[in-house]
This record gives structure tokens, sequence and C-alpha cells, in this order.
């Protein structure tokens, strides 16, 4: 179901009479305010990017670490250890 040209005109005087004139023109003046905010924003953090160098990666090896066991009974071979049996 898609709205002709009259039901869009009765459902704008509609909106008109219960806001009335001033205060819907009071919140499109907020609505484009807060898309020149945005847009300002956008365009800021723009130049932002291109003014900043970008990062210097260096190519360094890899190191490679060992961790160290939790607990030493984890490091010992199960045959030493007494609390497991075969």
């Amino acid at each position: 179901m898609s709205l002709g040209p009259w039901q869009l005109a009765i459902i704008a005087i509609l909106i008109l009479v219960l806001f009335g004139r001033g205060k819907i023109s009071e919140m499109m003046g907020d609505f484009g305010k807060g898309i020149k905010s945005f847009k300002k924003g956008m365009t800021e953090a723009e130049q932002e990017e291109s003014a900043a160098p970008p990062p210097r990666i260096e190519n360094q090896p890899a190191q490679s670490t060992v961790d160290a066991p939790a607990n030493e009974s984890a490091a010992k071979p199960q045959a030493d250890n007494p609390n497991h049996s075969n």
C-alpha cells in the first residue's frame, strides 16, 4: 500500500495543525544545525588524518619467547611424579 498525493497532503495538514508553523520551522532549523555540525566534524576528522604522518613501521625480526610452566609438577616427567600412577 503506497500513499497517494491526497493522503500525503492530509498528513501534512494534520502535522501543521497539531504542531503549528513555528514549531515545525524550529525543528527543521535544529535538524539543519545537526547536519552542519556532522559535516563539520567529518571534514575536521579528514583534515586531521591527512595532516598526521602515517605511522612508521620498522622491520624487526620476530622474537620467540618460551614461557616457563606455571607449577613445578607440570615441568617434571610423569615417572618422577609420585602422585601419578601408571
